[in-house]
């Protein structure tokens, strides 16, 4: 990001007090590409005044690559014991990303498989920790050249978009925060009284992503539902789940990232949680190569309804996409332990789904949400009310 910018300490700030609520003693450990520098300082510091031991370990998206094209199978599959080490001991993780910068060289989605299925265990004990309140961990995404490019903005319209994602042009972004975590209580006192979602779309053949009708029967009966508004990710705004399965069809409205790979046009048939058939317009044998990616790759790990209706775009990047209110996303792998799903898988894809033109939900037969929009009093709701407010609010 070059020159460091003033509100990185208010992100950093948000980052270190709201979301892992650092502490003195606490053992931080802060991943990111050294092209991240200034928010890794910014974060540094931020874990320093908190009274934490911050220390920062390099994770260039380029040498992930190289290892993709040239390692072995044995290097493929090889885990770093330091990574492991450092996932077992610290109290506080915090990943930095930024988006990479396409190289246009092609990787074989059969070796990405390999790779990802052989970190399934440093995933799964990361989850245990986290379920178990052993460790804190948070995600936030960077602006930079290659996103905004992506997303169909400038620079600094892009940055701007993204901090008023995570509400830091609002005066006081933490009450901010704990407003929508508030709403999220009374959806998760409802939600976890449910038995059966039913999720219905219909098909758009016009527009720059047509998609077919879903129909999608969830079970998330005795489920626990999550809070996320502001702490694994930020910026955040969901209320997710692990269901116990899954019926019926559903196409995916916009293209499924992951790894830096497109797949538009998914579809996925499930039949008792487990995805039985699939298809898509592009990419379509990287889909198959991580739904066989291990045994547990075709069971939904989650299920979420998107609440940051700051978030009103998409812009390929499912990071921000899954928290856009009037969306709902599912995960394919690894569920969270917290929420009763089990499901263990070295994949963790998240697939989003926009309500927004036509979409109905219900909950036992009762519509909570139509257009996107939900119905129930003291749930989120969409922002238009808001008032703009300028940046430049710092709470650091």
């Amino acid at each position: 990001m070059g020159v460091r910018d003033s509100r990185l300490a208010s992100l950093a700030s948000v980052i270190v007090r709201h979301c892992t609520r650092v502490r003195a003693g606490d053992l931080v450990t802060i991943v990111g590409d050294p092209a991240v520098m200034p928010a890794v300082e910014a974060v540094f510091e931020a874990a320093l005044h908190a009274g934490g031991h911050p220390s920062f370990h390099a994770k260039p998206e380029s040498l992930r690559r190289l290892l993709l094209r040239h390692g072995t199978d044995e290097q493929l599959g090889h885990v770093c014991p330091f990574e492991k080490q450092r996932l077992e001991a610290c109290d506080v993780l915090i990943v930095l990303n930024s988006k990479a910068e396409p190289d246009g060289m092609t990787i074989d989605p059969r070796r990405t498989a390999m790779h990802q299925a052989a970190r399934r265990g440093l995933l799964t004990m990361s989850l245990d920790r986290l379920a178990r309140g052993e460790a804190r961990y948070c995600l936030t995404e960077l602006p930079n050249a290659v996103s905004a490019r992506d997303a169909g903005m400038t620079l600094e319209e892009y940055t701007d978009w993204v901090f008023r994602a995570g509400f830091l042009h609002l005066p006081d972004p933490l009450a901010a925060w704990h407003t929508l975590h508030e709403q999220h209580l009374r959806m998760k006192a409802h939600l976890e009284r449910v038995h059966t979602l039913h999720f219905h779309v219909p098909a758009h053949a016009d527009g720059p992503h047509p998609h077919g009708e879903t129909d999608l029967t969830v079970n998330v009966e005795g489920r626990t539902w999550l809070s996320r508004a502001g702490g694994e990710n930020f910026p955040d705004g969901e209320l997710d789940s692990g269901p116990r399965s899954m019926d019926g069809v559903v196409h995916f409205t916009h293209p499924a990232v992951y790894r830096n790979t497109a797949v538009e046009g998914v579809r996925l048939v499930f039949k008792d949680g487990r995805v039985t058939d699939a298809s898509a317009r592009t990419n379509e044998d990287f889909l198959f190569r991580m739904l066989d990616m291990d045994e547990g790759a075709r069971t939904a790990g989650e299920i979420a309804f998107g609440t940051n209706y700051h978030i009103t775009r998409f812009t390929t990047n499912t990071f921000f996409d899954e928290k856009i209110g009037g969306t709902f996303h599912l995960a394919l792998g690894a569920g969270y332990p917290e929420t009763g799903n089990a499901n263990q898988s070295g994949l963790h894809w998240d697939m989003v789904c926009d309500l927004r033109q036509g979409g109905v939900v219900t909950a036992d037969g009762e519509v909570i949400q139509r257009d996107g929009v939900f119905l129930r009093e003291g749930w989120p709701k969409p922002s238009s009310s808001l008032p703009h407010q300028p940046f430049g609010a710092d709470f650091a």
